[in-house]
């Protein structure tokens, strides 16, 4: 799977053990907009894994930041993300299978890199349920466009994948 991955200065410690974990896996792994220095604001790389992955230049985007908060806020503003803040096993698992996340939001500081990397291989593991859930994401689609998700037909027959 073709990821990437983006940090502010909070988050290098995971990314930095998250990067060689990945690609010893198989995944090919771009670090996107790299921290120079002691700060880096993470709206800028939060921008640029979204923009990435909506493109469909990246299968998946990860991003880590202090508490995850901020890349997840940033990276849902950019048409085509849907950005899950998680920091469990589970809500990684639900962010797949009900959500169809494509980028992954973690916490450098509230999680440790052992629970970082088995959140990750949860979330790339997980395949999207569609049904039902096909037709929520086709509201949050609806949403993006500035149209009412209540618009939004009921019938997901028509195999549209989130």
């Amino acid at each position: 799977m073709k990821i990437a991955l983006g940090v502010d200065h909070r988050g290098i410690d995971t990314a930095s053990s998250l990067l060689p974990y990945l690609r010893a896996k198989g995944h090919d792994v771009v670090l996107v907009g790299a921290c120079e220095g002691n700060s880096c604001d993470y709206p800028d790389n939060a921008f640029k894994v979204g923009r990435a992955v909506a493109s469909g230049d990246y299968d998946r985007g990860i991003l880590v930041c202090g508490s995850g908060i901020g890349m997840s806020i940033a990276a849902n503003k950019v048409p085509g993300v849907r950005a899950a803040l998680v920091q469990d096993e589970l809500t990684a698992e639900l962010s797949r299978s009900h959500n169809d996340a494509n980028v992954l939001c973690l916490s450098g500081d509230l999680i440790g890199q052992t629970l970082a990397k088995r959140i990750v291989d949860t979330w790339l593991a997980t395949t999207f349920e569609g049904g039902r859930h096909a037709r929520r994401v086709q509201k949050i689609r609806a949403i993006e466009q500035g149209d009412d998700p209540a618009a939004v037909r009921n019938d997901t027959s028509s195999g549209v994948r989130g």
